[in-house]
Parts: C-alpha cells; structure tokens; sequence
C-alpha cells in the first residue's frame, strides 16, 4: 500500500466543484468512482483545494492510498482510462506516508483569462470573461497586492472567524491584443479571492473605481464620511468575475524533501 501524488486537469465547466457532494457531480466523485474501478476501498481521496463550480484546474493536485502492483505510468493511464473526458491526470509519483496535498502546500497559483469585446464569442466565452467596455492598461494594478495583507475586503476565510490574512507571493497582468490575463501566487487565498481581485481590477480599468481606493481598503485605512461609515469599502464595486475565466495552475510544496 503506496500514498500516490497526483496532479489533475479538469475543464470545470460541467462540475459543481471539486468537492464532493452527494447528488451532484465534482472532480473528487469522480476521481473517486475512477479509482474503484482499480480496487481502491478507501473512504475519500484529499485534494490541495477547493475550486468552485465553473472553475478549471491545470495543476491540481490529489492524493490517496492504493495497492497498485504497476508502473506510475500504468497508474496514471488507467486512471485516464476511467476518468471523464473533461478530467485528466497528467503525472503520478509516490508521496510520503503522511502526505496532505491541502495542508503540507506552501503556495498556490492561479491564472485568470479575459477578452474585451462587444460581441460575444462562444468559442472563448467557456474559459474567459468576456469584458465590456473595454479595460485600460491593467498592469500597474498588479503591484498592488503583493506581500503580507488583511484581504477581509476580497474574500471569507474558509472557515467562520478564520484569519483573512494572506501573502501575495506574485502578482502580474499580460496583455496579447484584446486578452488579458492575470497571475497570481499567494501562501493560501481566501474563498472566491482571486474572483474578487479580478472583478475590482476591471472596475479600476473602467474608471469605476480609483485604484488608490483599492490600495486604502486593502491597507485597512480607507476614509470615513461624515457619519463614520467607511466611504472607501463602499466605494468598491461588489461583485466577482465568472468562474469560467479562473484556473489552478500549481501548488508548490517547497518544503518537502
């Protein structure tokens, strides 16, 4: 009995998440119905994270507890063989015996697409926001969130009361004719956060927010009207970019030997 490593790739379109969820279908149930098929008995197979539902995932990364008398390459092709189109593992290695993908992960990244057009375009409306009117440069935005912050404004912890503190490890937006699209690294992000950092960074690139108001929430000094209600949290477009523009890219675990 081996723990096995596994990265997975998924088009989120048709999941409700990759949580499992007893009526609805996620990445974990069928990861999880694919591993049955090779004898695995186990009660739940551990994901680095939650993606939402409509979310993709290029770097995902699970784990779980098989007896398998194969090769990883046999492994990570019979998983194949048994998963969905949509889902795919692209690498399998053994891990260490206690391995948790979520808790031993020492950062997260992800990529967010979008396209400013009037028309819309199916062809990429499934894995990016189609924005319009059009942005103005997004770049220096990007220099905004790295570091150690109180992200409370751009997410919920996980978990009631949870801290809501984070570091931004990266941040960058490029530019390839009317896409955009935005990388970010952090030591773990908050639910629906990078949905949030988009959707604000777009109002900032429509003229619907000043970026120096998004610099003042996040440093918790934002200012105050005349009756004590803070005027630059409610300065700040609600709102989250779709799900179908935002992708797991990778979990690092840089402490592991």
């Amino acid at each position: 009995m081996e723990r096995y490593q596994i990265i997975l790739a998924y088009d989120g379109a048709d999941f409700v998440g990759s949580q499992r969820q007893a009526s609805s279908r996620t990445v974990q149930g069928e990861l999880e119905k694919a591993l049955r098929r090779l004898g695995w008995d186990k009660r739940t197979v551990y994901l680095a994270g939650r993606t939402d539902s409509g979310t993709h995932a290029s770097g995902q990364v699970a784990a779980f507890d098989l007896d398998w008398q194969h090769s990883l390459d046999d492994l990570r092709n019979a998983l194949n063989a048994n998963l969905p189109a949509d889902m795919a593992v692209r690498e399998v290695k053994i891990a260490a015996a206690k391995f948790r993908p979520r808790f031993d992960a020492t950062s997260r990244r992800y990529r967010y697409r979008l396209f400013c057009q009037g028309v819309r375009d199916p062809l990429r409306e499934r894995y990016a926001w189609r924005v319009w009117p059009p942005v103005a440069d997004l770049t220096p935005l990007a220099k905004i969130w790295p570091g150690a912050h109180d992200f409370a404004a751009f997410g919920s912890p996980p978990k009631p009361g949870g801290s809501t503190v984070r570091t931004v490890l990266f941040a960058e937006w490029q530019n390839h004719g009317d896409e955009w699209t935005f990388e970010i690294q952090a030591d773990a992000f908050l639910y629906r956060m990078v949905r949030r950092l988009v959707y604000v960074q777009v109002a900032a690139g429509q003229g619907r927010v000043q970026a120096e108001t998004l610099v003042r929430v996040l440093q918790g000094r934002p200012e105050a009207s005349s009756r004590g209600v803070s005027r630059g949290i409610r300065n700040v477009p609600a709102g989250l970019a779709p799900a179908s523009g935002l992708t797991l890219v990778e979990v690092r675990y840089d402490n592991l030997v």
